[in-house]
């Protein structure tokens, strides 16, 4: 029942991150939702074998320095341009 809760997440992230993909904002939200989502599922499967919780804190490190870097090149990309709008950009064109 659990695991099913943890799939709708994922879901429902990826159509947040289909539907909202003009704000690179919102985009880096999604992507948060996805991994977080995806620990859960990883959190309910260890649980559901009794494993060892170090993969999870191994996965969740990762996913700090992937939000870290996602915000870095956020803060690059309004200071360079002004704004999120993912069209504004010159090196899409």
């Amino acid at each position: 029942m659990m695991n099913y809760i943890g799939v709708i997440m994922f879901f429902s992230g990826l159509l947040v991150f289909s539907i909202k993909r003009s704000h690179l904002l919102l985009m880096l939200l999604s992507l948060e939702f996805i991994v977080l989502s995806l620990y859960f599922m990883l959190y309910i499967y260890l649980n559901f074998l009794n494993y060892d919780y170090f993969f999870s804190m191994l996965f969740l490190s990762f996913s700090v320095c992937e939000g870290a870097l996602g915000l870095s090149v956020l803060v690059s990309m309004i200071r360079s341009f002004g704004n999120d709008y993912i069209m504004m950009f010159s090196f899409l064109w």
